[in-house]
């Protein structure tokens, strides 16, 4: 058999291949794979990769970091070819960072859409569906039904881009509130606070949400009927 020896030790042939593969082709996960080896497996420091590549380290930081947060489900489902990468580079990867989900609902909404060959905006739409959305929105995506959420994901942005300015500055103003909600509502659980500057602060921040809490359930209860009615 024919081949071709890019070093003579792996470490070296990992370096190799990475400086190829701007001819090659190598995905970026392919890439983080691989520099993930020679962080773990050769010892190799983000400034010692840099150098011999070549690269920023803020290049190889990137790509080390994809590997970490990323579950062996859905780096299986993305190598498979059955979900693309950019799907989960910016798409469900922000959500893991700003959001606070965890991987397990990463995983979930992967294997609901894996193989269905989506495209990425329907992909965003479901993603924003399912980790934004109701609850019987997620319900109806886990029982698989995701062409007729999808059509009901469309209409949604559909009329939301029919929407005057002041009017879709509103529906942001809600999205943000509701999501906020669910990330406040985990977090108040955590055993992990634990200074009294910090508990200082909190009790008049959450003193502060409580007397307004009443007014802002009758406004939002008030809104909620008149949408209805609309």
């Amino acid at each position: 058999m024919p081949y071709v020896s890019l070093s003579s030790d792996t470490g070296g042939g990992i370096i190799e291949l990475l400086r190829m593969s701007n001819e090659k082709g190598l995905s970026i996960l392919e890439q983080a794979v691989l520099i993930t080896e020679l962080k773990e497996g050769h010892h190799m420091s983000t400034t010692d990769i840099a150098c011999l590549l070549e690269k920023s380290k803020a290049w190889v930081s990137v790509r080390s970091g994809i590997t970490s947060e990323m579950s062996p489900f859905v780096m299986e489902k993305i190598f498979l070819g059955q979900f693309p990468t950019y799907a989960y580079l910016y798409i469900l990867r922000p959500f893991i960072r700003i959001n606070r989900i965890k991987r397990e609902e990463i995983d979930e909404f992967v294997g609901l859409s894996a193989g269905r060959n989506l495209s990425i905006r329907d992909i965003e739409l479901l993603a924003n569906g399912y980790f934004r959305g109701s609850a019987e929105l997620r319900d109806q995506l886990r029982r698989g039904d995701l062409a007729l959420g999808l059509s009901s994901l469309r209409n949604t942005a559909r009329k939301s881009s029919d929407c005057t300015a002041a009017e879709q500055a509103m529906l942001r103003d809600l999205e943000r509130t509701q999501g906020y909600m669910r990330r406040v509502t985990a977090r108040c659980k955590e055993t992990a606070f634990k200074t009294g500057a910090f508990f200082a602060q909190a009790n008049l921040l959450t003193g502060g949400i409580l007397r307004q809490l009443d007014l802002f359930a009758q406004a939002v209860r008030q809104f909620h009927d008149r949408s209805g009615k609309a």
